[in-house]
């Protein structure tokens, strides 16, 4: 069975909103995008190849699927984060999208529930889940996700899209594993218990 893992930056409060670019996500406005460029040190970026190493499917919401979209099929070829983004599976949540151009895509059809159980069950490597803050509160409440990778980095923003939201029950966690980077972010990886 394949793990569902969700992949986050976070700030020290919770948010995850943009946290790549000024202008990836400015809803609501939030004008801190870009908060976490600074952040970005050679553990992070070990970490990150180890986890794409172990990813061999994508489950994006239409947000984040529209933002990734429209930049990594344009990124230079050199680029490993292209590379490996580009020639993976791509699954698409959205209830709006009628087709998905990015290559490998597929728009899941029906109900995400079913669609992402049945996904689990195949053979494979991960299923990795990038931001897609409104498609993950859906997977934390029907319970299908198997891992949490955390940067958290040393930052207050203050406002913006949180992560962890409003939720029907408390839910425990067990921490698994927890690295430092040099920036001051830590890493961390949790399994629900």
């Amino acid at each position: 069975m394949r793990k569902l893992v969700v992949v986050e930056f976070l700030s020290l409060d919770g948010v995850m909103q943009a946290p790549g670019d000024p202008n990836e996500d400015t809803e609501g406005g939030f004008q801190h995008g870009g908060w976490q460029r600074p952040y970005f040190d050679d553990v992070l970026g070990s970490s990150s190849a180890e986890g794409m190493a172990a990813t061999d499917a994508y489950l994006f919401g239409r947000k984040t699927y529209e933002i990734m979209a429209s930049f990594w099929p344009n990124a230079p070829k050199d680029d490993p984060y292209a590379g490996h983004l580009n020639e993976t599976q791509k699954y698409v949540a959205s209830t709006t999208l009628q087709s998905v151009e990015w290559q490998n895509s597929t728009l899941i059809v029906g109900d995400l529930v079913e669609a992402v159980a049945e996904l689990k069950q195949q053979p494979g490597g991960n299923i990795t889940v990038l931001g897609s803050g409104d498609l993950v509160q859906t997977l934390i409440k029907d319970d299908l996700i198997d891992q949490y990778t955390l940067f958290l980095s040393p930052i207050l923003l203050g406002s913006g899209k949180k992560l962890f939201r409003d939720m029907d029950q408390t839910r425990s966690m067990k921490l698994v594993d927890s690295k430092p980077a040099s920036s001051g972010t830590m890493i961390l990886t949790y399994q629900p218990a």
